[in-house]
């Protein structure tokens, strides 16, 4: 069943960004830098790195904040915001029960450990339902994400920064210069970072049946407890997460010491996406960031190899799975409810996947581009979904987001 929901970020709806540059892409160009992704990360690496001089060319497979960015929660610990307008709160973190308040009280030692010691215990709320505990860290910052972008984009320009969308990047050599493929064509460049949030570390989506359950769950929770509170708009956003979950920042393995990586942010992607920026735009002007040596440091021993075999293992599984799954059941004839999506066998045996939406019914294959995994339909955001590697398709087949870097073939 379709949800009938508009997923709509309420940062788009709110702050749409009328005045994005988009430039020419200029086959065979060379730059010092190429910045694949135009979210909070490449733009802030791009404008350190413009801020210095260098000819920087940021390249967005679809338009800026389109992704994660874009969709976002915004909660902001710690970080400053050049000329962006913020606001101050508290941070609250709850626990519904004694085992989940003993955990939180581990974050509570964390924060006085790291120097926090404003943070605070207490066992009363405002919450319209009993807890167990809270932790209150006060004078942490909200912003407006769109907001942030725009007064990157505006400094980025100002510095003779390129930004073109709708150029995804779909190969690089790792020779010098960096021979950059995109889809609309060839550029080089000294250097290439990958800010797109690309797993080439830990993360899962569409192993889950009924996202739009999840939704309503969500809704029928909040209604229950704050009467009155009225839905306007419902947004989701993909979690990387790494191995050790430390974010991954710095050079990309087999990238010949020219390609950098942003990654695995956990969810704190506000203030590690910024973090990542300094630390990258850093050790490419040969600077000195010591507190960020971690964030490229790749986990070693028998504990990290366990973990990477796991996930490994966890990928095969749901990988014969849904082969097998796909080949068992036939694709029936007749098209899917508005909203609605199945991946079956094909006329040719092959999985296929097909959906309605909009009242336009579309099938296209329904194996992954990127490494063959059976695709799975998110009934919330009307989009095809791998639960391999991540890779995120729309209904007709349009690659979104994730580690595949073609669409899928339509099928009559």
């Amino acid at each position: 069943m379709g949800t009938g929901w508009d997923m709509e970020s309420i940062w788009f709806a709110t702050h749409p960004l009328t005045t994005t540059p988009n430039d020419d892409f200029v086959e065979g160009a060379h730059v010092d830098t190429v910045v694949a992704g135009a979210g909070l990360t490449g733009l802030t690496t791009a404008v350190l790195l413009a801020r210095s001089g260098q000819k920087v060319a940021v390249l967005e497979a679809r338009r800026v904040g389109a992704v994660t960015t874009g969709h976002t929660t915004a909660k902001v610990s710690l970080l400053q915001e050049r000329g962006v307008a913020h606001q101050t709160r508290d941070a609250w973190t709850y626990a519904e029960t004694e085992p989940a308040a003993r955990q939180l009280q581990g974050e509570l030692d964390a924060c006085r450990a790291a120097g926090l010691d404003e943070a605070a215990w207490t066992a009363e709320s405002e919450l319209p339902f009993p807890i167990a505990g809270a932790l209150r860290l006060p004078g942490q910052a909200q912003i407006h994400p769109l907001e942030a972008l725009e007064a990157l984009l505006s400094e980025f320009t100002a510095h003779g920064g390129i930004l073109i969308e709708e150029a995804r990047v779909t190969d690089a050599s790792s020779k010098s210069p960096v021979t950059i493929t995109t889809t609309r064509g060839r550029m080089t460049a000294e250097r290439l970072i990958l800010a797109t949030g690309t797993p080439i570390l830990d993360r899962v989506v569409g192993r889950s049946d009924g996202t739009s359950q999840a939704l309503a769950d969500l809704i029928a929770w909040t209604e229950r407890h704050f009467s009155g509170a009225e839905h306007t708009h419902a947004w989701s956003a993909q979690d990387y997460r790494s191995v050790d979950r430390v974010p991954f920042v710095g050079p990309l393995p087999r990238g010949g010491g020219r390609i950098d990586v942003a990654t695995g942010y956990n969810k704190w992607g506000m203030t590690n996406a910024v973090a990542a920026a300094l630390n990258l735009s850093s050790q490419i002007l040969e600077g000195q960031t010591r507190w960020a040596d971690t964030l490229g440091h790749r986990r070693s021993g028998l504990a990290g190899a366990v973990d990477t075999v796991k996930a490994n293992a966890e990928v095969g599984m749901e990988m014969t799975k849904n082969w097998v799954e796909a080949e068992l059941r036939a694709v029936p004839g007749e098209a899917p409810a508005e909203g609605a999506g199945l991946v079956g066998r094909g006329e040719k045996g092959r999985p296929e996947a097909v959906s309605t939406v909009d009242g336009a019914t579309c099938r296209v294959s329904g194996v992954c581009t990127h490494l063959g995994g059976v695709l799975r339909w998110n009934d919330a955001e009307r989009s095809w979904d791998c639960p391999l590697h991540g890779s995120r398709f729309a209904a007709d087949g349009t690659l979104l987001e994730g580690p595949a870097v073609s669409d899928l073939p339509r099928l009559s």
